[in-house]
């Protein structure tokens, strides 16, 4: 098993700060940095190219990759033209990793002036047709979500492996059907096992092998010699994923993940006291704790690496995402030391 580290925009850090912190994590031996992209945030592509730089020389070893670029917001050749020259400046070191970007929400397609259809066959659209750009061929598709006819890119980029996010059975599946690997998000082991058999599924209907499908996870941890205030810290960032907004359905995206691993009667009742006027302070205090340390771990960072390491069982790829207790960068360092991989395969 790799261990990556992954950083984002929430924990507000200049370029000179990140280009420290992936010089640190080469250091400390973990061998690939990741970040999700937003519709309106820093450019994850840029971002990616400037921590390759501080990483080393191209080809030295270090990835960089994107978790997750929400597709729909754009086109098919835009996105492949930015990863095959991301992948050219980092020597070959580089992977795409796309989801769908909540295109199933009226509100966020009403934001971005986006047509709807259905969420599996448009990112199956994206898939093949991304997949075959980065590979320099001439792409003809005619999809609900794309539809290319003739087009390539001018250049012949490294290979770029495509990544596809995926918490759903249908999703899996397609994961092991079309896509280089498959990116996992809160999960607990036994869900990381259900998945990894839901991608295998998909990749043998396919006629390919489940082994050339990468099983990789984001896996949130917050140290603090305070352990309050990493439970916080950590609830505050769970609470967006785990509760449903008022309309929207239970059943879908992270709020039905959530449900399949046995959460839905606590976030239930956690909603219900959102929507009867609940400040964001009273919902993470009440926010379920066995919920935090089933997919996630909050606490003193001696006990970080074994929790990590029981947490990531199953995984090709587990990525330390950084939660911090406090701002600023030493409450990030604390948390890439107490995972540092040494530490985490010594256990």
């Amino acid at each position: 098993m790799d261990i990556g580290i992954g950083l984002d925009h929430s924990l507000r850090l200049g370029f000179p700060e990140q280009r420290t912190l992936i010089h640190e994590a080469v250091e400390l031996g973990y061998t690939s940095a990741w970040t999700p992209a937003a519709a309106v945030s820093r450019d994850a592509f840029h971002i990616c190219a400037q921590w390759s730089a501080a990483a080393g020389p191209p080809g030295g070893g270090f990835t960089t990759g994107i978790s997750v670029v929400p597709a729909p917001m754009w086109t098919a050749p835009t996105l492949a033209m930015q990863a095959g020259t991301v992948g050219e400046l980092t020597g070959g070191r580089f992977i795409l990793g796309i989801g769908s970007g909540s295109i199933d929400n009226p509100a966020v397609r009403a934001s971005f002036g986006l047509t709807g259809y259905p969420v599996i066959s448009g990112m199956r659209d994206y898939l093949i047709t991304l997949r075959g750009l980065l590979a320099g061929e001439a792409v003809d598709h005619d999809g609900k979500a794309v539809t290319l006819h003739g087009v390539q890119l001018g250049f012949r980029p490294p290979r770029v492996p495509v990544y596809l996010a995926a918490l759903g059975p249908q999703m899996l599946r397609l994961a092991g059907e079309a896509s280089d690997g498959a990116l996992l998000n809160w999960c607990a082991p036994e869900q990381i096992a259900w998945s990894r058999e839901r991608v295998a599924e998909g990749a043998r209907r396919a006629g390919r092998d489940p082994g050339e499908v990468q099983i990789v996870e984001y896996i949130r941890i917050c140290v603090d010699e305070d352990e309050d205030v990493a439970r916080r810290a950590l609830a505050r960032a769970t609470i967006g994923y785990a509760t449903a907004r008022p309309g929207v359905s239970k059943d879908r995206g992270y709020r039905g993940h959530f449900a399949r691993m046995g959460f839905d009667d606590a976030l239930t009742e956690l909603e219900a006291r959102r929507d009867r006027g609940a400040s964001e302070d009273e919902l993470v205090e009440a926010f379920p704790t066995d919920l935090l340390l089933r997919a996630g771990y909050f606490g003193k960072p001696a006990g970080a690496a074994s929790a990590f390491d029981a947490l990531a069982r199953g995984l090709d790829v587990a990525i330390v995402r950084v939660v911090p207790a406090r701002s600023g960068i030493d409450a990030v360092r604390a948390v890439m030391q107490a995972c540092r991989p040494a530490l985490v395969t010594a256990g």
